[in-house]
């Protein structure tokens, strides 16, 4: 690994890359949340209520990637097959095997044969309990979490390039250029998301792609005033100056010459702003203006934590989840910001 990294890395990213890697809470943070995020996008292995492989009289078959039906696997009529049917699970026993996930649950299964009243305790059946709905806490945390650093990363890094574009063209021509945008950043920012979030909701069913849109329209001015300051300084550098004289266009001064040195100032910001998009997602999930219940939020099972108190072990799993994974984006963040510092890459 060292030796890889001394042939294709240049010797300030090797630099940063030790920074980094001297700061062991990052470094244990960035595993971790990998491992979970990993874990998370492989939600459908792990837990669903479809077998990952079904033996049947020598034929093999693959319900967790396609539909069968019951018809398959000696039932009589042709609608999809349902495994956890006595009938069904016993018929393929005798002429083979099943092999479900480590949760025989997905995210939207209930589970009927509860010996308690939901929301049930935790037990063998299930690690962390059920909601009030019957399903499965662990599954709902799994799925709900790819859902949410899915939609954290892809709302940071749309956010990010509008931003950073947008900081550019203001602190490179400044002037009138600059004034305007910052009349019109003071505008939008003025503008009430709540209540504009309120209206949208009240009109359309949010998915997860026009809330994606939605929450853009709001986040895309975090980088702008870091990108323009960085533009407004080094505008005036003699570099940039001279390649003026030379006759060289502003695009290629603009994202060849300055955006590398603005860009290494916003980086510093990415693992919190990818914080703020999850508690901003669990926020709105929790006040209902959110994803609807077709799709598993952390913000619900937040929900159901306040409205099950007699239930603790709700509150208490969402809690140690969110807690968690945004004390792990703050360390990872501290370990990016300290690599990025000009003074220890001195």
């Amino acid at each position: 690994m060292k030796a890889w990294l001394n042939q294709h890395l240049s010797l300030l990213t090797r630099r940063r890359w030790q920074i980094f890697c001297a700061n062991r809470r990052a470094v244990w943070s960035l595993a971790v949340f990998s491992l979970i995020f990993l874990l998370s996008l492989l939600a459908e292995l792990l837990a669903n209520d479809q077998p990952l492989l079904v033996k049947y009289r020598g034929n093999y078959y693959f319900p967790v990637f396609n539909s069968y039906s019951e018809q398959t696997f000696g039932g009589d009529f042709p609608t999809p097959a349902d495994y956890h049917d006595p009938y069904i699970a016993e018929n393929i026993s005798q002429n083979g095997f099943l092999l479900f996930p480590p949760l025989p649950y997905s995210f939207n299964t209930v589970d009927y044969d509860l010996d308690t009243p939901t929301p049930s305790a935790p037990s063998k059946r299930h690690w962390l309990g059920t909601d009030d709905e019957g399903r499965d806490i662990l599954t709902r945390m799994l799925y709900g979490l790819r859902i949410s650093v899915v939609f954290a990363v892809l709302l940071t890094a749309f956010s990010s390039v509008l931003g950073v574009f947008a900081g550019a063209v203001q602190g490179y021509f400044g002037g009138k250029t600059d004034l305007f945008f910052q009349r019109l950043l003071e505008i939008w920012e003025a503008l009430p998301q709540l209540f504009v979030l309120i209206i949208i909701a009240s009109i359309f069913v949010p998915t997860f792609w026009t809330l994606l849109f939605i929450m853009l329209c709001f986040t895309w001015m975090s980088l702008t005033g870091v990108v323009r300051a960085e533009f407004l300084r080094t505008r005036n550098f003699e570099f940039v100056k001279a390649a003026k004289a030379l006759g060289v266009s502003d695009f290629r001064i603009i994202f060849r010459h300055i955006l590398p040195n603005a860009v290494v100032a916003a980086l510093t910001f990415i693992p919190f702003l990818l914080a703020e998009a999850i508690v901003a997602l669990t926020a709105l999930d929790f006040l209902g203006l959110g994803l609807s219940s077709d799709y598993p939020s952390l913000g619900d099972l937040v929900r159901q934590g306040k409205d099950n108190l007699q239930a603790p072990w709700i509150g208490l799993s969402i809690f140690i989840l969110l807690s968690g994974l945004l004390t792990m984006l703050i360390f990872i963040g501290e370990g990016v910001r300290d690599a990025f510092d000009a003074r220890r890459n001195q």
